[in-house]
């Protein structure tokens, strides 16, 4: 007999298991992957790794164990261990450890006070690379002494733009560096140093003999964030010579197999950041690159939002053995497709490994590059562990993890909409009835608008899109103009226009939804976070149509924001202004929404993080003042402790309450 489903609810967050960063062996016979989990008592956050046989016959088992964060785990070169991150000794400070693959206990290779941004194993297997920063000798002394250690920071001495990190707080004067470690000893030489340059993703040379690495040294790199380039040091140390390819930003990069070429990911020009990522390959001493994705218009870069964990972060380029493809994700019209590239200048183009709806997260080759281990994901499940055969193409799921949870739970149906906005132009969106929907009946609606503005909303499944629907709501998102998925010039149509055809496009949006035989047009609300918030704020001052907005880690003034963010001068790279605020004060002023908030009659709920470090909290703040001095209806809520990405990072407990309150503020309104 089957159990009655239910709605789905805020606190089922708690029982979400989220898989990471899956790597299969060099045989192809397992994947060893990450599993994150909530403790609900002390809100913190485990990840543990777990390994799976390639050929289905058996589940999943758990590899590693404890209340701890176990990361980036990464295959020995000859498949009989496993290096992987682990703060198992000390929550603050992450070493690399070491474990049989046949069994045994996990072993310490470092003892080194600072922080690792992952590594990678040299082909012999000997030795580690990876990019480390030390920890500050202030704050080495402080954690020495139990006074100073009470007392705290007195002052932070701050000299270069790049000082804070949304999500990380202040950053440390130490810069990153390349370092190798021993990886039977954990000796660990340090080949780079300075206290102004950073030098980062280094790279083996298939001969282990070289370090290929990005560092950006122009003169003011915290200036001039696009002049990252190439350089080659000696595995031993030595002086680090540049490998000159086009100007621009370069990163993410891999060399083929035999040693010839590098591929990375780079941009035609400096700035503009709507452009697509391109993929480049250039030969390894330098000289004329080549844009292999230059004829696609496809962005190379995976950017899909979620917010119950899309994986870890994107997959490097990927060479085939003989170096004649490589293997790289894309966004695409709500898709991640996994896309080789072909590397003959006589036969360019590419080739589609998977392109099935919804997305493809990191993935990894066997050495044979017969088997392709992926997350995977889409509209009705979280990312899970799967593999594609590249013999015959042929897909199975390895994973089941959150099966049970999702089989107690009653959804609503999603609809793909593709319409138009008033000029023409083609957009893309969903729409979600809810639960034990009535087609007869007249619904309440909220919009939903994304961050970025350079994200796109895809086929995978959301958390808070789901919770609205269960309380009734008909849930509607789409893709306006500024969102990557539909070609550079669809993504850089509001560059220096912000709140312009990306409004229009919203409000095509609604016009669409608002026609639906179902909708009641007296109860339709709003809401959006960083770039939605933006757009909310923009909506309340332009229009009454909708009856209650929740308007979440907004940008309002583009005057204040300027300087404010951890981005800095990003506000020129996104926002696209050619000069400075007060050189075009106009300009600033016009895109900002509230320009227009003296309009806003919407009741209104600010939601912001106290460090968010990327929208200052006072951008919510002056919208909240604003409001309350227009005597309209709105409430501020902050959360301590938190960063820009709270709803799909934050502490749980934190992430729940801020869906309550959306909820409090809807139910009240509409």
């Amino acid at each position: 007999m089957s159990l009655e489903k239910r709605p789905i609810t805020a606190d089922d967050l708690y029982k979400l298991e989220l898989v990471s960063d899956p790597q299969i062996s060099p045989d192809g016979r397992h994947i060893i992957f990450g599993l994150t989990r909530v403790d609900r008592k002390t809100e913190k956050k485990f990840t543990n790794l777990w390994l799976v046989p390639t050929d289905g016959r058996r589940p999943a088992r758990q590899f590693t164990y404890g209340d701890h964060s176990d990361t980036h785990p990464r295959w020995s070169p000859d498949g009989r261990s496993l290096a992987f991150l682990s703060n198992r000794k000390d929550e603050k400070q992450a070493q690399i450890y070491i474990i049989p693959i046949d069994g045994g206990e996990a072993r310490p290779v470092t003892k080194m006070e600072g922080s690792f941004a992952g590594f990678v194993w040299s082909p012999d297997g000997t030795q580690f690379a990876t990019q480390f920063r030390k920890k500050d000798p202030a704050a080495i002394e402080r954690d020495k002494d139990e006074q100073k250690k009470k007392l705290g920071i007195v002052s932070r001495h701050i000299t270069t733009l790049d000082y804070k990190f949304d999500g990380g707080g202040y950053t440390p004067e130490e810069k990153w560096h390349i370092w190798t470690i021993d990886a039977a000893s954990g000796a660990a030489t340090q080949l780079t140093d300075g206290d102004k340059f950073s030098e980062t993703q280094p790279q083996w040379t298939p001969d282990g003999r070289s370090l290929i690495f990005i560092s950006n040294r122009d003169p003011q790199p915290d200036l001039n964030w696009d002049q990252t380039e190439l350089y080659r040091i000696p595995a031993t140390g030595g002086e680090m010579k540049l490998i000159s390819s086009q100007e621009g930003r370069k990163n993410s990069h891999t060399i083929s197999p035999d040693g010839s070429w590098i591929a990375y990911m780079g941009r035609r020009r400096k700035g503009h950041w709507y452009q697509n990522d391109c993929l480049y390959i250039v030969p390894i001493h330098g000289g004329e690159p080549r844009n292999l994705s230059g004829d696609t218009d496809l962005h190379l870069s995976i950017v899909t939002l979620a917010d119950v964990g899309s994986g870890t972060p994107q997959t490097l380029p990927t060479w085939s053995k003989d170096g004649r493809t490589i293997t790289i994700q894309a966004t695409e019209k709500g898709n991640q497709p996994l896309l080789a590239f072909s590397t003959d200048p006589a036969n360019p183009g590419y080739q589609r490994l998977i392109d099935d709806p919804g997305l493809v997260g990191s993935f990894s080759l066997d050495d044979a590059q017969q088997t392709i281990a992926y997350l995977w994901g889409d509209l009705s499940a979280p990312a899970r562990v799967c593999t594609r055969s590249l013999a015959d193409g042929t897909s199975q799921t390895l994973t089941s993890f959150n099966q049970e949870l999702l089989a107690e739970l009653k959804t609503g149906d999603i609809e793909e909409v593709w319409f138009k906005s008033a000029d023409g132009t083609d957009l893309h969106g969903w729409i979600m009835t809810p639960p034990n929907f009535d087609p007869s009946q007249k619904h309440p609606s909220i919009l939903e608008i994304h961050g970025g503005p350079q994200t796109q909303y895809g086929r995978a499944f959301f958390h808070e899109l789901h919770l609205l629907a269960a309380q009734g709501y008909v849930v509607y998102w789409s893709n306006p103009r500024g969102s990557q998925g539909y070609g550079e010039a669809f993504a850089g149509a509001i560059y220096n226009r912000w709140g312009t055809v990306d409004y229009d496009d919203v409000m095509a949006w609604a016009d669409y939804v608002e026609k639906l035989p179902y909708i009641d047009t007296t109860r339709m609300g709003v809401t959006g976070g960083s770039y939605g918030g933006y757009m909310t704020t923009l909506i309340i001052g332009k229009t009454n149509r909708f009856k209650a907005a929740v308007a979440q880690r907004v940008v309002s003034n583009f005057i204040s924001f300027y300087g404010s963010s951890d981005m800095n001068i990003g506000t020129e790279y996104l926002f696209g202004a050619e000069k400075a605020p007060w050189d075009d004060l106009e300009n600033y002023w016009r895109q900002s929404p509230i320009a227009t908030i003296g309009n806003a009659k919407t009741p209104t709920l600010l939601i912001h993080s106290e460090r968010d470090f990327r929208c200052d909290k006072e951008q919510g703040e002056q919208v909240f003042v604003a409001l309350k001095k227009l005597g309209v209806e709105t409430e501020l809520i902050l959360f301590p402790e938190e960063s820009h990405g709270l709803s799909r990072a934050g502490r749980t407990d934190r992430r729940i309450e801020r869906l309550n309150q959306m909820i409090r503020w809807f139910a009240t309104y509409l």
